[in-house]
Protein backbone atom coordinates (compact mmCIF):
# COMPACT_ATOMS: atom_id res chain seq x y z
CA UNK A 1 0.00 0.00 0.00
CA UNK A 2 3.09 2.66 0.99
CA UNK A 3 4.76 1.77 -2.27
CA UNK A 4 1.77 2.32 -3.97
CA UNK A 5 1.16 5.79 -2.62
CA UNK A 6 5.13 6.21 -3.59
CA UNK A 7 4.19 5.26 -7.10
CA UNK A 8 1.56 7.41 -7.51
CA UNK A 9 3.75 10.87 -6.35
CA UNK A 10 6.52 9.44 -8.15
CA UNK A 11 4.16 9.21 -11.54
CA UNK A 12 2.74 13.01 -10.64
CA UNK A 13 6.12 14.57 -9.83
CA UNK A 14 7.64 13.51 -13.70
CA UNK A 15 6.68 17.32 -15.36
CA UNK A 16 8.13 18.97 -12.42
CA UNK A 17 11.20 16.81 -12.79
CA UNK A 18 11.24 17.97 -16.83
CA UNK A 19 11.12 21.45 -15.63
CA UNK A 20 13.62 21.01 -12.76
CA UNK A 21 15.66 19.38 -15.67
CA UNK A 22 15.24 21.85 -17.80
CA UNK A 23 16.16 24.46 -15.54
CA UNK A 24 19.75 22.69 -14.66
CA UNK A 25 20.71 22.36 -18.09
CA UNK A 26 21.14 26.36 -18.10
CA UNK A 27 24.03 26.05 -15.85
CA UNK A 28 24.78 22.32 -17.30
CA UNK A 29 24.04 21.04 -20.55
CA UNK A 30 24.43 17.64 -19.57
CA UNK A 31 20.95 17.64 -17.98
CA UNK A 32 19.68 18.31 -21.32
CA UNK A 33 20.91 14.88 -22.76
CA UNK A 34 18.93 12.19 -23.75
CA UNK A 35 16.10 13.47 -21.40
CA UNK A 36 13.74 10.83 -22.36
CA UNK A 37 16.11 8.30 -21.15
CA UNK A 38 14.99 9.75 -17.34
CA UNK A 39 11.38 8.45 -18.55
CA UNK A 40 12.77 4.71 -19.38
CA UNK A 41 12.68 5.49 -22.96
CA UNK A 42 15.58 4.46 -24.83
CA UNK A 43 16.76 5.10 -28.40
CA UNK A 44 18.81 2.33 -29.92
CA UNK A 45 19.12 -1.05 -29.27
CA UNK A 46 20.63 -2.58 -26.18
CA UNK A 47 22.48 -6.15 -26.30
CA UNK A 48 21.34 -8.10 -23.15
CA UNK A 49 23.71 -9.68 -20.69
CA UNK A 50 25.54 -6.77 -19.47
CA UNK A 51 26.69 -6.29 -15.69
CA UNK A 52 24.69 -3.05 -14.89
CA UNK A 53 26.57 -0.12 -12.56
CA UNK A 54 24.73 2.55 -11.18
CA UNK A 55 27.01 5.17 -10.28
CA UNK A 56 24.42 8.48 -9.40
CA UNK A 57 27.25 11.15 -9.34
CA UNK A 58 31.00 12.19 -8.89
CA UNK A 59 32.03 10.57 -6.16
CA UNK A 60 29.46 7.20 -7.17
CA UNK A 61 31.42 6.93 -10.65
CA UNK A 62 35.11 7.10 -9.30
CA UNK A 63 34.22 4.33 -7.01
CA UNK A 64 32.56 2.41 -9.95
CA UNK A 65 36.26 2.99 -12.41
CA UNK A 66 38.14 1.08 -9.02
CA UNK A 67 35.69 -1.27 -9.33
CA UNK A 68 35.33 -1.98 -13.20
CA UNK A 69 39.06 -1.84 -13.49
CA UNK A 70 39.96 -4.86 -11.12
CA UNK A 71 36.24 -6.62 -12.90
CA UNK A 72 38.38 -6.07 -16.01
CA UNK A 73 41.80 -7.42 -15.19
CA UNK A 74 39.86 -10.43 -14.40
CA UNK A 75 37.35 -10.91 -16.94
CA UNK A 76 38.80 -8.97 -20.10
CA UNK A 77 35.50 -9.24 -22.25
CA UNK A 78 32.74 -8.02 -19.24
CA UNK A 79 30.21 -6.02 -21.09
CA UNK A 80 29.34 -2.67 -18.89
CA UNK A 81 26.18 -0.72 -18.89
CA UNK A 82 26.73 2.53 -17.13
CA UNK A 83 24.32 4.31 -15.74
CA UNK A 84 23.90 7.66 -13.64
CA UNK A 85 21.45 10.66 -11.99
CA UNK A 86 24.15 13.78 -12.64
CA UNK A 87 25.86 15.38 -15.30
CA UNK A 88 29.02 15.17 -13.73
CA UNK A 89 28.64 11.54 -12.85
CA UNK A 90 27.65 10.88 -16.71
CA UNK A 91 30.62 12.74 -17.97
CA UNK A 92 33.60 11.31 -15.81
CA UNK A 93 31.83 7.61 -16.69
CA UNK A 94 32.30 8.53 -20.51
CA UNK A 95 35.85 7.47 -19.66
CA UNK A 96 35.23 4.35 -18.69
CA UNK A 97 33.36 2.75 -21.79
CA UNK A 98 35.00 0.52 -23.91
CA UNK A 99 33.59 -1.45 -27.16
CA UNK A 100 30.39 -3.27 -26.43
CA UNK A 101 30.03 -0.96 -23.48
CA UNK A 102 26.52 1.27 -23.20
CA UNK A 103 25.77 4.17 -20.75
CA UNK A 104 22.14 5.61 -19.75
CA UNK A 105 19.80 7.53 -17.18
CA UNK A 106 18.98 5.80 -14.68
CA UNK A 107 15.01 6.20 -15.06
CA UNK A 108 12.92 8.19 -12.44
CA UNK A 109 11.61 5.72 -10.08
CA UNK A 110 7.94 4.54 -11.33
CA UNK A 111 6.75 1.63 -11.88
CA UNK A 112 6.70 1.85 -15.70
CA UNK A 113 9.98 4.14 -16.09
CA UNK A 114 11.89 0.93 -14.21
CA UNK A 115 10.34 -1.81 -16.47
CA UNK A 116 11.10 0.16 -19.24
CA UNK A 117 14.32 0.13 -18.28
CA UNK A 118 14.87 -3.08 -17.43
CA UNK A 119 12.96 -4.81 -20.92
CA UNK A 120 15.30 -2.59 -22.80
CA UNK A 121 18.91 -3.61 -21.57
CA UNK A 122 17.70 -7.11 -19.80
CA UNK A 123 20.89 -6.48 -17.80
CA UNK A 124 22.54 -9.95 -15.80
CA UNK A 125 23.32 -8.43 -12.60
CA UNK A 126 23.05 -5.23 -11.10
CA UNK A 127 25.47 -2.96 -8.96
CA UNK A 128 24.53 0.12 -6.71
CA UNK A 129 27.30 2.19 -5.37
CA UNK A 130 27.01 3.53 -2.22
CA UNK A 131 23.50 4.69 -1.15
CA UNK A 132 21.40 4.31 -4.00
CA UNK A 133 17.97 2.61 -3.35
CA UNK A 134 15.17 3.22 -4.90
CA UNK A 135 11.68 0.96 -3.81
CA UNK A 136 10.46 0.44 -7.29
CA UNK A 137 13.84 -0.43 -8.80
CA UNK A 138 14.63 -3.31 -6.01
CA UNK A 139 10.96 -4.50 -5.86
CA UNK A 140 11.40 -4.80 -9.96
CA UNK A 141 14.64 -6.36 -9.77
CA UNK A 142 13.46 -8.70 -7.14
CA UNK A 143 10.12 -9.76 -8.89
CA UNK A 144 12.63 -11.15 -12.39
CA UNK A 145 14.98 -12.21 -10.43
CA UNK A 146 17.38 -10.25 -10.67
CA UNK A 147 20.92 -10.34 -8.60
CA UNK A 148 20.72 -6.35 -7.28
CA UNK A 149 23.63 -5.63 -4.83
CA UNK A 150 24.66 -2.75 -2.59
CA UNK A 151 28.37 -2.12 -3.07
CA UNK A 152 31.27 0.38 -1.82
CA UNK A 153 27.86 0.28 0.78
CA UNK A 154 27.87 3.12 3.45
CA UNK A 155 24.41 4.28 5.60
CA UNK A 156 24.95 7.86 8.05
CA UNK A 157 23.46 7.86 11.34
CA UNK A 158 20.90 11.04 9.62
CA UNK A 159 20.48 8.73 6.52
CA UNK A 160 19.36 5.53 9.02
CA UNK A 161 16.94 8.10 11.37
CA UNK A 162 15.27 9.03 7.80
CA UNK A 163 15.03 5.66 6.78
CA UNK A 164 13.53 4.96 10.38
CA UNK A 165 10.63 7.51 10.12
CA UNK A 166 9.88 5.94 6.27
CA UNK A 167 10.55 2.35 7.30
CA UNK A 168 7.34 0.99 5.87
CA UNK A 169 9.15 2.45 2.59
CA UNK A 170 12.47 1.57 3.16
CA UNK A 171 12.84 -1.27 5.47
CA UNK A 172 11.12 -3.78 2.04
CA UNK A 173 14.05 -1.74 -0.53
CA UNK A 174 16.79 -2.59 1.95
CA UNK A 175 15.25 -5.97 2.69
CA UNK A 176 14.67 -7.09 -1.11
CA UNK A 177 18.60 -6.15 -1.91
CA UNK A 178 20.57 -9.58 -3.06
CA UNK A 179 23.15 -8.62 -1.23
CA UNK A 180 25.17 -5.36 0.70
CA UNK A 181 28.94 -5.72 1.00
CA UNK A 182 29.63 -2.14 3.43
CA UNK A 183 32.67 0.01 3.93
CA UNK A 184 32.89 -0.46 7.73
CA UNK A 185 31.50 -1.97 10.57
CA UNK A 186 29.81 0.90 11.74
CA UNK A 187 28.38 1.04 8.14
CA UNK A 188 26.80 -2.45 7.91
CA UNK A 189 25.75 -2.27 11.63
CA UNK A 190 23.42 0.53 10.32
CA UNK A 191 22.26 -0.83 7.07
CA UNK A 192 21.33 -4.17 8.85
CA UNK A 193 19.21 -1.92 11.29
CA UNK A 194 17.87 -0.93 7.91
CA UNK A 195 16.74 -3.74 6.77
CA UNK A 196 19.74 -4.81 4.71
CA UNK A 197 21.35 -8.23 4.78
CA UNK A 198 24.91 -7.28 4.97
CA UNK A 199 27.27 -10.06 3.38
CA UNK A 200 30.64 -8.52 3.98
CA UNK A 201 32.68 -5.67 4.70
CA UNK A 202 34.98 -5.00 2.40
CA UNK A 203 36.43 -1.33 2.87
CA UNK A 204 36.16 1.75 1.39
CA UNK A 205 37.30 1.11 -2.80
CA UNK A 206 38.56 4.46 -2.95
CA UNK A 207 41.59 3.26 -0.84
CA UNK A 208 42.49 1.70 -3.98
CA UNK A 209 42.42 4.42 -7.13
CA UNK A 210 45.71 4.80 -8.60
CA UNK A 211 47.13 7.99 -8.06
CA UNK A 212 48.03 10.35 -11.04
CA UNK A 213 52.00 10.41 -10.30
CA UNK A 214 52.14 12.57 -13.59
CA UNK A 215 49.74 15.08 -12.45
CA UNK A 216 50.87 14.91 -8.66
CA UNK A 217 54.90 15.62 -9.86
CA UNK A 218 53.28 17.99 -12.10
CA UNK A 219 51.68 19.98 -9.04
CA UNK A 220 55.00 19.56 -7.11
CA UNK A 221 57.06 21.47 -9.59
CA UNK A 222 54.56 24.34 -9.50
CA UNK A 223 55.06 24.22 -6.00
CA UNK A 224 58.22 24.22 -6.18
CA UNK A 225 57.94 27.57 -8.49
CA UNK A 226 55.61 29.00 -6.74
CA UNK A 227 58.25 29.96 -3.64
CA UNK A 228 55.53 30.14 -0.90
CA UNK A 229 53.61 27.67 1.12
CA UNK A 230 50.23 26.70 -0.72
CA UNK A 231 47.27 25.93 1.19
CA UNK A 232 44.25 24.34 -1.07
CA UNK A 233 40.16 24.38 -0.06
CA UNK A 234 39.24 21.33 -1.95
CA UNK A 235 36.01 20.59 -3.34
CA UNK A 236 34.79 23.64 -1.48
CA UNK A 237 30.77 23.83 -1.14
CA UNK A 238 28.03 26.67 -1.44
CA UNK A 239 28.35 28.92 1.23
CA UNK A 240 31.77 27.54 2.74
CA UNK A 241 33.60 29.77 0.12
CA UNK A 242 32.29 33.08 1.71
CA UNK A 243 33.44 32.03 5.01
CA UNK A 244 36.68 31.41 3.15
CA UNK A 245 37.08 34.49 2.00
CA UNK A 246 35.26 36.69 5.37
CA UNK A 247 38.48 35.14 7.06
CA UNK A 248 41.05 35.95 4.65
CA UNK A 249 39.85 39.52 3.98
CA UNK A 250 39.63 40.29 7.74
CA UNK A 251 42.84 38.83 8.62
CA UNK A 252 43.93 41.37 5.68
CA UNK A 253 42.11 44.21 7.15
CA UNK A 254 43.98 43.56 11.11
CA UNK A 255 47.36 43.29 9.48
CA UNK A 256 46.66 46.81 7.55
CA UNK A 257 45.49 48.60 10.02
CA UNK A 258 48.02 47.14 12.76
CA UNK A 259 45.56 45.80 15.32
CA UNK A 260 47.06 42.25 16.23
CA UNK A 261 49.24 42.27 19.21
CA UNK A 262 51.26 39.71 18.44
CA UNK A 263 52.34 37.46 14.87
CA UNK A 264 50.24 35.23 16.53
CA UNK A 265 47.01 37.19 15.80
CA UNK A 266 47.65 37.23 11.87
CA UNK A 267 47.39 33.87 9.61
CA UNK A 268 50.42 34.22 7.81
CA UNK A 269 49.90 36.59 4.43
CA UNK A 270 52.88 35.02 2.79
CA UNK A 271 50.80 32.00 1.30
CA UNK A 272 49.07 31.15 -1.50
CA UNK A 273 45.76 30.07 -1.95
CA UNK A 274 44.26 27.56 -3.74
CA UNK A 275 40.15 26.94 -4.06
CA UNK A 276 38.77 24.10 -5.90
CA UNK A 277 34.74 24.61 -6.22
CA UNK A 278 33.24 20.60 -5.86
CA UNK A 279 30.83 21.75 -8.83
CA UNK A 280 32.35 22.91 -12.13
CA UNK A 281 29.12 25.04 -12.63
CA UNK A 282 30.52 27.12 -9.41
CA UNK A 283 33.50 27.93 -11.10
CA UNK A 284 32.25 31.62 -12.28
CA UNK A 285 30.78 31.93 -8.94
CA UNK A 286 33.37 31.17 -7.18
CA UNK A 287 36.13 33.26 -8.56
CA UNK A 288 33.91 36.22 -8.71
CA UNK A 289 32.97 35.96 -4.56
CA UNK A 290 37.14 36.14 -4.49
CA UNK A 291 36.61 39.81 -6.12
CA UNK A 292 34.28 40.90 -4.05
CA UNK A 293 36.52 39.94 -1.22
CA UNK A 294 39.47 42.21 -2.67
CA UNK A 295 41.31 39.54 -3.56
CA UNK A 296 42.87 38.82 -7.46
CA UNK A 297 42.08 35.35 -9.27
CA UNK A 298 44.44 33.20 -11.35
CA UNK A 299 41.94 30.40 -12.94
CA UNK A 300 43.75 26.79 -14.08
CA UNK A 301 42.33 27.42 -17.61
CA UNK A 302 43.68 30.55 -18.21
CA UNK A 303 46.97 29.23 -16.84
CA UNK A 304 50.15 28.00 -19.47
CA UNK A 305 53.30 26.84 -18.78
CA UNK A 306 52.73 27.65 -15.11
CA UNK A 307 50.33 29.03 -12.27
CA UNK A 308 49.64 33.13 -12.75
CA UNK A 309 50.65 34.89 -10.05
CA UNK A 310 47.26 36.47 -8.05
CA UNK A 311 46.18 36.39 -4.68
CA UNK A 312 43.78 32.97 -5.29
CA UNK A 313 44.23 30.28 -7.95
CA UNK A 314 41.08 28.51 -8.91
CA UNK A 315 40.90 24.91 -10.20
CA UNK A 316 38.71 25.40 -12.65
CA UNK A 317 39.32 22.06 -14.30
CA UNK A 318 37.69 18.56 -14.17
CA UNK A 319 40.54 15.08 -13.66
CA UNK A 320 42.93 17.24 -12.63
CA UNK A 321 42.35 16.67 -8.67
CA UNK A 322 45.71 14.83 -8.30
CA UNK A 323 47.43 17.79 -9.71
CA UNK A 324 46.02 20.33 -7.09
CA UNK A 325 46.91 18.10 -4.06
CA UNK A 326 50.53 18.01 -5.42
CA UNK A 327 50.29 21.29 -5.78
CA UNK A 328 49.40 22.21 -2.26
CA UNK A 329 50.99 21.86 1.19
CA UNK A 330 47.41 21.33 3.02
CA UNK A 331 44.34 20.92 2.22
CA UNK A 332 40.79 22.26 3.66
CA UNK A 333 38.37 19.53 3.08
CA UNK A 334 35.27 20.54 1.39
CA UNK A 335 31.71 20.06 2.65
CA UNK A 336 32.92 19.48 6.39
CA UNK A 337 32.61 23.36 7.52
CA UNK A 338 29.22 23.26 6.90
CA UNK A 339 26.26 20.38 7.49
CA UNK A 340 27.13 18.48 4.50
CA UNK A 341 28.78 15.46 5.24
CA UNK A 342 32.09 16.09 4.30
CA UNK A 343 33.92 15.63 0.50
CA UNK A 344 36.31 12.62 0.23
CA UNK A 345 39.81 13.02 1.80
CA UNK A 346 41.10 9.91 1.00
CA UNK A 347 42.43 11.16 -2.75
CA UNK A 348 44.28 13.86 -0.80
CA UNK A 349 46.01 11.50 1.66
CA UNK A 350 46.86 9.16 -1.61
CA UNK A 351 48.69 11.98 -3.22
CA UNK A 352 50.28 13.00 0.28
CA UNK A 353 48.34 16.24 1.01
CA UNK A 354 47.90 16.33 4.85
CA UNK A 355 43.88 17.55 5.69
CA UNK A 356 42.44 20.19 7.51
CA UNK A 357 38.39 19.02 7.92
CA UNK A 358 35.60 21.06 9.70
CA UNK A 359 33.04 19.27 12.28
CA UNK A 360 30.56 17.41 9.50
CA UNK A 361 32.41 14.68 8.07
CA UNK A 362 29.52 12.11 8.24
CA UNK A 363 29.24 10.95 4.93
CA UNK A 364 33.16 9.49 5.18
CA UNK A 365 32.93 9.33 9.29
CA UNK A 366 34.96 6.09 9.61
CA UNK A 367 37.61 7.38 7.12
CA UNK A 368 37.78 10.65 9.32
CA UNK A 369 38.65 9.13 12.53
CA UNK A 370 41.12 7.10 11.06
CA UNK A 371 42.65 9.54 8.86
CA UNK A 372 42.73 11.51 12.30
CA UNK A 373 44.13 8.65 14.08
CA UNK A 374 46.85 8.08 12.01
CA UNK A 375 47.99 11.79 11.85
CA UNK A 376 46.81 12.32 8.32
CA UNK A 377 44.06 15.09 9.17
CA UNK A 378 43.53 17.38 11.81
CA UNK A 379 40.08 18.05 13.45
CA UNK A 380 38.88 21.71 13.62
CA UNK A 381 35.70 23.19 14.64
CA UNK A 382 35.39 26.35 12.38
CA UNK A 383 36.53 28.19 9.19
CA UNK A 384 39.09 30.43 11.16
CA UNK A 385 40.58 27.82 13.20
CA UNK A 386 41.23 25.61 9.84
CA UNK A 387 42.66 28.45 7.93
CA UNK A 388 45.15 29.46 11.04
CA UNK A 389 46.03 25.71 11.43
CA UNK A 390 46.50 24.40 7.85
CA UNK A 391 49.12 28.00 7.41
CA UNK A 392 50.78 27.14 10.34
CA UNK A 393 50.97 23.31 9.04
CA UNK A 394 52.05 24.28 5.47
CA UNK A 395 55.12 26.52 6.92
CA UNK A 396 56.03 23.68 9.21
CA UNK A 397 58.19 21.31 7.27
CA UNK A 398 59.12 18.65 9.82
CA UNK A 399 55.70 18.71 11.22
CA UNK A 400 53.88 18.28 7.62
CA UNK A 401 56.88 15.87 6.59
CA UNK A 402 55.06 13.67 9.32
CA UNK A 403 51.56 14.77 7.91
CA UNK A 404 52.92 13.69 4.35
CA UNK A 405 54.56 9.77 5.73
CA UNK A 406 51.46 9.51 7.50
CA UNK A 407 48.82 10.63 4.92
CA UNK A 408 50.35 7.67 2.29
CA UNK A 409 50.50 5.32 4.75
CA UNK A 410 47.02 5.31 6.43
CA UNK A 411 45.75 4.68 2.66
CA UNK A 412 48.36 2.04 1.84
CA UNK A 413 47.50 0.23 5.06
CA UNK A 414 43.43 0.31 4.57
CA UNK A 415 43.36 -1.19 -0.18
CA UNK A 416 42.05 -4.14 -0.55
CA UNK A 417 38.71 -3.20 -1.28
CA UNK A 418 38.40 -3.61 -5.02
CA UNK A 419 39.62 -7.40 -5.53
CA UNK A 420 37.27 -8.79 -2.71
CA UNK A 421 33.97 -6.49 -4.25
CA UNK A 422 35.27 -7.66 -7.50
CA UNK A 423 35.27 -11.23 -6.80
CA UNK A 424 31.96 -11.47 -5.04
CA UNK A 425 30.25 -9.49 -7.96
CA UNK A 426 31.95 -12.00 -10.11
CA UNK A 427 30.55 -15.04 -8.23
CA UNK A 428 26.95 -13.41 -8.40
CA UNK A 429 27.62 -13.71 -12.14
CA UNK A 430 28.49 -17.19 -12.22
CA UNK A 431 25.60 -18.17 -10.02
Amino acid sequence: MIRSLYSLLASGAQLFLRRKLRRRGVAEPGYLLAMEERFGRYADTAQPGALWIHAVSLGETRAAAILIERLRGFEPGLRILLTHGTATGRAEGERLLRGGDRQAWLPWDTPKAVRRFLNHFQPSAGVLMETEVWPNLVAAAKARELPLVLANARLSEKSLSKARRLSRLSRPAYASLTAVWAQTEADAQRLAQAGATVKGVFGNLKFDAPVDVGQVEQGRNWRVESARPVVMFASSREGEEADFFRVLKANREVAQAGWARRSTDLIEPHVQWLVVPRHPQRFDEVAALAQQHGMTVSRRSQWTAQPEAADVWIGDSLGEMALYYGLADVALLGGSFAPLGGQNLIEAAACGCPVVMGPHTFNFAEAAQLAQEAGAALRVMSMEEAVRNAVTLAGNVMRRGAAVQAATAFCAAHQGAATKTAEAVLALLAR
